[in-house]
């Protein structure tokens, strides 16, 4: 099997020292060249191009980001970002997401070397599915288009009642799902049901996120806190680090976020959040499988499905990495696969569509 060929560009000695260690133990990777910066990195990449490369976005020289989006526009290449644990490094980084970074590993401040070398797994992981990327299927520029013109929805009262009609869509993403959330999410218009979603990512970088989510799009957007109310025109994020659960209270649906053990190598966890719509919603809900590496939300769109729930999957010519929906198709726990461009309009027609009756469940 070929080894991913892997470069990374980080103006600390030390740092390029410690990821070359950590990406020469698998052997399946091999780190072909390091640099100080972009511009020695930009010199040894035209005698041999990596397959991936990790960034540092703080540099002299030249920054990450201008480098990231030079790379992009006349090579784009699979980028790891390598971010500091800083309000400052999470915004940057999401800035270095939009401009096509397809992963982010964490560093803090002190105690690096350690650090990294007991962080080896998660950048091991993060090289692998960036090499398994497909920038060809990135949405170029993500650009706002007006969202689409439906007719408001009546919000049901709720007082003195147990019964809900009220939907909500919850969405599952990791790998290239920063990119695919904002096509999605700036297409869509203050009307549409609730949204709750887990986009794999790191502690303190969920909140910059959602921030310059709500700045782009018309339906409000931020990091879910608990106790929050899944309303219409309402995204809430997942934050890093916690799962996140809906759960019913009285004829309303509400948030749990809470810390726990990582399940299939992640918190949050799209199989938590699914799980627990699929109990207290059922064919209230929808659940949209995305991009990304593994089977994060797979098992969890099943148990929605059989709930009475629609399940879409994210299809394969459209995601930067086929993995998460793959794997929810392979155990049938899909309705319906569709492209990116067209998962808009389908939320909205979910949206204008009466509730299925969800007796019995489906099998």
């Amino acid at each position: 099997m070929k080894a991913i060929r892997v470069m990374v560009v980080d103006d600390s000695a030390t740092v390029r020292q410690v990821l070359t260690e950590v990406l020469s133990r698998p052997p399946d990777m091999e780190v072909i060249a390091t640099a100080p910066d972009p511009l020695f990195a930009l010199a040894k990449m035209n005698r041999e191009w990596p397959d991936v490369i990790v960034l540092d976005l703080e540099m002299p020289r030249m920054d990450g980001i201008t480098f990231l989006k030079k790379l992009m526009a006349e090579h784009p290449t699979p980028v790891v970002v390598c971010s500091s644990l800083t309000e400052k490094g999470a915004r940057i980084t999401i800035d270095a997401m939009a401009a096509g970074a397809v992963e982010v590993v964490t560093k803090p401040r002190v105690g690096l070397k350690q650090f990294l070398i007991g962080a080896g797994d998660d950048l091991v992981r993060a090289v692998r599915a960036a090499a398994q990327a497909r920038l060809r299927s990135m949405v170029a520029g993500a650009r706002t288009i007006p969202a689409l013109a439906v007719e408001p929805l009546a919000t049901p009262s709720v007082t003195g009642l147990e019964h809900t009609t009220d939907k909500l869509i919850a969405l599952g993403t990791s790998t290239g799902g920063t990119q695919a959330l904002e096509f999605l999410l700036t297409r869509l218009p203050r009307t549409v049901p609730g949204l709750v979603i887990v986009q794999h990512m790191p502690e303190k970088f969920t909140a910059a996120f959602a921030a310059r989510l709500d700045s782009l799009c018309e339906l409000q957007v931020r990091e879910a806190r608990e106790g929050d109310r899944v309303i219409p025109g309402l995204a809430l994020i997942a934050p890093g680090g916690f799962h996140m659960q809906v759960y019913r209270s009285g004829a309303q649906y509400r948030v749990r976020v809470e810390s726990g053990p990582v399940v299939n190598r992640h918190r949050p966890s799209v199989d938590v959040l699914f799980r627990s719509v699929a109990r207290c919603a059922g064919s209230n809900a929808m659940g949209v499988i995305m991009t990304g590496m593994g089977d994060d939300g797979a098992r969890g769109l099943g148990e929605m499905r059989k709930a009475g729930a629609v399940t879409l999957a994210q299809d394969e010519a459209s995601c930067v990495v086929y993995g998460m929906p793959r794997e929810a198709v392979r155990l049938q726990c899909v309705d319906e696969s569709l492209s990116l461009q067209n998962l808009p309009a389908r939320l909205m027609t979910f949206a204008a569509d009466k509730v299925r009756s969800s007796k019995g469940g489906r099998v």
